[in-house]
Order: structure tokens, then C-alpha cells, then sequence
């Protein structure tokens, strides 16, 4: 059998062609107070554009401006009350270009 190779866009040239609109209202609110009591801090290596950090207390960072809002996140979040999602004001969040 034969090995076949992707031969389509890169990643990189994939990621060029996503716009962000940024509201000013985040779509996406992080509690760091409840994340500090948090022992896996899941969203940091599930989230796929790496928009979550610890903080030196045990908090979370997070930074909604890029979000590609698959709702990872909110999914392995194993405390109900850290995350806070809703879909972004109409008109902005990610958009994303198929050509």
C-alpha cells in the first residue's frame, strides 16, 4: 500500500484566512476564583488555540479575542460554575474562510 501525503494548505496557511471580529463584551467568562480549587485545569490543554494559562495563585488567564468557539472548554470543565459561555454579539467571534 501506497503513502499518501497531504497536499492541501498548511495549517498556517489555513489559520491566515480566519478573521476574528472582537467584541468588547467577552463571549466567554472565566471565574480564576473557582479555577483555583480546580485539580486538573483541563481547559489549558484541551482548548486548541491554547487560550487558557495558570496563573502563579492557581487561577486561570484566559484570553477570549481568539477563540474559535468549539466550546471545549465549557465540555471539560469539571466545575459548573467556572466557565461562563455564550455565543459572541451578533456580527463578531471567528470567521472563517473555506477558498
Amino acid at each position: 500500500m501506497s503513502e499518501s501525503r497531504w497536499t492541501g494548505p498548511s495549517f498556517e496557511e489555513r489559520m491566515a484566512t480566519v478573521e476574528f471580529r472582537v467584541a468588547s463584551r467577552p463571549h466567554i467568562a472565566v471565574d480564576s476564583d473557582v479555577c483555583r480549587s480546580c485539580t486538573t485545569k483541563a481547559c489549558v490543554t484541551a482548548c486548541p488555540a491554547n487560550l487558557f494559562a495558570p496563573t502563579a495563585d492557581g487561577g486561570i488567564l484566559f484570553n477570549y479575542e481568539q477563540c474559535f468557539e468549539c466550546g471545549t472548554c465549557y465540555m471539560v470543565c469539571n466545575s459548573e460554575e467556572a466557565i461562563t459561555w455564550t455565543y459572541p454579539d451578533g456580527g463578531y467571534g471567528v470567521v472563517f474562510r473555506h477558498g
